[in-house]
């Protein structure tokens, strides 16, 4: 016979609405345990083990559920079945339950119960289904209510900080919320009951939620997720209207992708830390590559292939799968990491076994510019052991490669000086790598500095009636040491 977990709920609050059978069962059980003995009704349970101590020391939600798991799957293995009870229904935005169905180690019965939905409907006098009435977890607010404008009904609202939070997941710059009415119900179905009526803006400074605090919201006038939604309907808008935008194609968008990447990266490099207004450069640069993704997925979503949804589901759920050391497993573990080696060493292990490597190279974007593409192989070989111990093995290598380079020139061939000037450069870069030193930046920085010296000496030149055009080498040279110790 394999273990076994019974699982009851106590309902909203008050005794009154604990069922029969609910009752009968917790009689007859041998071994009961609670999620939390915060609860108007948890004393119809005696001498049952809480987990409350779990609340106070775990830092996530998601490690409460899979420890309380754990126990009730020992537990049960111990002494072949136990009793769980937990608030209102079991099956009623009760993830430890969740996580327990989803556990193959034992076997789950659920009991019916009456949740704090059936209050609540009873209380605002309306039946959610004509009503349309979307049901969202307060601590996942800004994403499972995304695109919503009501009505919604927000549980887990247990904390004045949940509530400070749900205010701030709204794009209201203006405070044109401010005045939208909402309803604060609390303690429902006990001697405490309120049902408090207040507004958006005031909702957080009301009363003292606590775990039986839920909220009303029958209608926002901008959707949750107001910015972000605007925009995607704008991207689907100018790819509907615009005669530039119905022409283009995944592979003629590829220009301006590369070009607004670099784009980023000069925003980037031209942040001032002590000056806020020099971000504004970098939101703009942001905003522009942010359309060019947008671009690709409304193609892609008018031919019925995917849509942004699926982007960002698949890069959701693919940063948790790879980083096992932050989200915790089906079985409720995570994995234990010494400092940033050890995490990017588990990425590279998890990447292949995703995607069914047979070669270091693999998934190697071949599009790089160079100097990326040939840092990035010689990382791959590197972390198989294939490379120098130090950048004392790299630096003769730079000698080796610069005669050869200048035999084929004397030699007048082409197609070898071509080849020995890449096996050149390629060596530069394996020394930047062993130097920690980034070839891209390094070469960017130095035509930077070689840029902003030769326009000194053009300054120079203008300066002094010289025509840069039709001016000498011994001039120019000249201008430039002239330029070059200013």
């Amino acid at each position: 016979m394999r273990s076994r977990v019974v699982v009851a709920g106590l309902g909203p609050g008050g005794e009154q609405h604990v069922t029969a059978e609910t009752l009968t069962t917790i009689d007859r059980a041998a071994n009961r345990f609670l999620r939390t003995a915060r609860h108007p009704s948890a004393h119809l349970v005696p001498d049952a083990t809480s987990f409350d101590e779990i609340y106070e020391a775990a830092d996530r939600f998601d490690d409460v559920y899979a420890e309380i798991v754990e126990r009730l799957v020992g537990a049960a293995r111990d002494h072949d079945e136990v009793l769980y009870v937990v608030p209102g229904s079991p099956l009623v935005l009760e993830k430890s339950v969740r996580t327990l169905l989803d556990d193959d180690r034992v076997d789950v019965e659920l009991l019916p119960a009456m949740s704090f939905l059936d209050v609540v409907w009873a209380r605002l006098g309306l039946d959610p289904v004509e009503a349309g009435v979307r049901l969202v977890d307060g601590h996942e607010f800004a994403t499972a209510a995304a695109g919503q404008t009501g009505p919604l009904l927000v549980a887990h609202t247990h904390a004045n900080w949940v509530l400070s939070d749900i205010k701030l997941s709204v794009d209201d710059p203006d405070g044109d919320l401010d005045d939208t009415p909402v309803t604060l119900l609390q303690a429902l179905g006990t001697a405490d009951e309120r049902i408090v009526e207040t507004t958006w803006g005031r909702m957080d400074h009301t009363i003292d939620a606590d775990h039986l605090t839920s909220l009303f919201v029958p209608e926002l006038g901008v959707p949750v997720g107001h910015g972000y939604v605007r925009f995607h309907r704008l991207a689907r808008t100018l790819r509907e209207r615009c005669p530039w935008d119905i022409e283009q194609t995944h592979e003629s968008l590829v220009p301006y992708l590369i070009e607004e990447s670099y784009e980023v990266v000069d925003a980037i490099h031209a942040i001032d830390p002590s000056d806020p207004a020099s971000d504004e450069l970098l939101i703009e640069e942001l905003g522009d590559l942010l359309y060019q993704i947008e671009f690709h997925a409304t193609i892609a979503e008018q031919q019925g292939r995917f849509t942004i949804a699926d982007v960002t589901s698949g890069i959701h759920d693919k940063l948790v799968r790879r980083h096992p050391h932050v989200f915790a497993d089906e079985h409720g573990e995570t994995v234990r990491v010494e400092g940033t080696g050890e995490v990017l060493a588990n990425w590279e292990e998890i990447k292949r076994a995703e995607k069914g490597r047979t070669s270091v190279f693999d998934g190697v974007p071949t599009a790089l510019p160079s100097l990326a593409y040939a840092h990035k192989v010689q990382k791959k070989a590197a972390k198989v052991g294939f490379d120098w111990p130090g950048v004392d093995g790299a630096l003769p290598k730079i000698a080796e490669e610069t005669a050869e380079l200048v035999e084929a020139v004397d030699a007048s061939d082409p197609m070898a000086t071509a080849d020995e000037l890449g096996d050149l450069l390629f060596a530069v870069v394996n020394v930047s790598r062993h130097l920690g030193v980034d070839p891209e930046s390094a070469l960017r920085r130095a035509s930077q500095k070689f840029r902003r010296r030769f326009e000194h000496v053009e300054r120079l030149a203008r300066e002094r009636s010289i025509d840069v055009g039709s001016a000498d080498l011994v001039t120019l040279d000249s201008l430039w040491d002239e330029a070059k110790s200013s």
